[in-house]
């Protein structure tokens, strides 16, 4: 039996990721709710392993980075996508709900944009469904941001696929307390950073309601070039598209 402890160091915590290739340890082990990493190999291929997310084939080379996410994503705890000179660009938790009814109260940010829930029950529900189905599934999503030296959520911003389109979709808002400052076009180039380099998308979209200026400006700043008009429903959208940059 393979059975490998993998010290894991989230937010100055000290966590274990369990490695194994036996499904009763496996199942053991998570039982007692720690994080299980199956290892598959020829001799283990019998064995049904179909209860959990991740797999691995070569354990001895595994990289820290992937440990961690494992780890965290076993956790229930956030990823951390990255990382600008003022924000952290993370994945969404339930606790971040408060501050995004903050930021949406201002009738600024729902005039191109829909709303949250009218229960802050819901929203929080949709978060954790979110969590389970979108990020496990996909690996991204839209995601929350932060300000570093104050530690409040100023906004979102993310990635995501829409029914109908086949590259993926550049969303973002930040709060008005925050808006004039750079902050947008910082936190997209670091989503759009990320696009490239860890997702290996070829080309990602935004959509703009007509009207909505501020946005148009931020997309053609970033690179996007206008290719069409589209429809969704009843909602008109000016469509821009970006190319994966030649150097990355």
């Amino acid at each position: 039996m393979y059975l490998r402890e993998i010290e894991v160091s989230v937010e100055g915590e000290r966590g274990i990721l369990h490695v194994t290739d036996e499904k009763q340890t496996a199942c053991r082990l998570k039982q007692a709710g720690e994080a299980v990493l199956v290892y598959l190999h020829p001799g283990n291929r019998e064995q049904d392993f179909s209860e959990f997310l991740f797999a691995v084939e070569d354990p001895e080379e595994l990289e820290p980075e992937y440990t961690e996410r494992v780890y965290r994503r076993l956790k229930d705890l956030p990823w951390n996508i990255a990382a600008t000179a003022r924000c952290l660009i993370r994945e969404t938790v339930p606790e971040d709900v408060d501050a995004f009814y903050e930021i949406y109260s201002h009738p600024a940010i729902t005039e191109y944009m829909e709303g949250l829930y009218p229960d802050v029950e819901q929203e929080r529900q949709y978060v954790r469904e979110y969590r389970e189905k979108v990020y496990t599934f996909f690996g991204f999503g839209v995601w929350t941001v932060v300000e570093r030296d104050s530690g409040q959520v100023i906004g979102r911003a993310g990635l995501s696929y829409r029914e109908g389109f086949d590259e993926p979709e550049l969303g973002f808002i930040i709060g008005v307390p925050w808006q004039r400052r750079g902050y947008a076009e910082e936190v997209c180039r670091a989503v759009l950073d990320y696009g490239w380099r860890a997702l290996e998308f070829e080309r990602i979209q935004a959509l703009v309601e007509p009207g909505n200026v501020p946005s148009v400006r931020l997309c053609e700043k970033l690179g996007f070039r206008k290719v069409g008009e589209t429809a969704i429903g009843k909602q008109e959208y000016d469509r821009f598209i970006m190319q994966k940059p030649h150097q990355i």
